[in-house]
């Protein structure tokens, strides 16, 4: 699953198997034949760049869904508006570690975070030293020691 690990902190600790299942069923289908279904559940812990502090972040990913499916394209077009499941194509070339793996690239945190960061988060981009020896006096304040008879 190589687009997947492509999602990972390079040079950190080594993601953990992915642990998946897939289990197909047939569903009754009132006036017509059975349905083709589809269950997925798969899991990993992928480690991630945390977006706070930049370092890594142990994540587990968790995918869990349900496909239908369906005789051809045509089909698969004309109900995917409509149909609250995923519809897909039967076919001889399916693979299904395709599948597995597209699940969980798509069940991956928008924003990795640590719940508490092992270690301080800067709250500016601008260090505090250079800041205050680059501040110019306030304008205001000559006014100030003008209106007080100092010079």
């Amino acid at each position: 699953m190589t687009r997947l690990l492509d999602e990972q902190v390079a040079g950190s600790q080594p993601p953990g198997s992915v642990v998946w299942r897939l289990q197909g069923r047939l569903q009754p289908c009132a006036g017509g034949a059975d349905q083709i279904w589809l269950d997925l559940r798969a899991s990993v812990a992928l480690p991630l760049q945390c977006q706070r502090c930049l370092t890594p972040v142990l994540e587990t990913v968790q995918a869990e869904r349900s496909f239908r499916f369906v005789a051809d394209e045509a089909t698969a077009a004309a109900l995917d508006d409509e149909a609250e499941e995923d519809i897909l194509v039967i076919s001889r070339d399916f693979d299904a570690l395709d599948l597995v793996e597209d699940e969980l690239i798509l069940s991956l945190p928008l924003v990795p975070m640590h719940e508490v960061c092992p270690q301080a988060v800067p709250m500016s981009a601008v260090d505090p030293d250079f800041a205050a020896a680059t501040e110019r006096p306030n304008p205001f304040g000559v006014l100030a020691d003008l209106k007080t008879g100092q010079s």
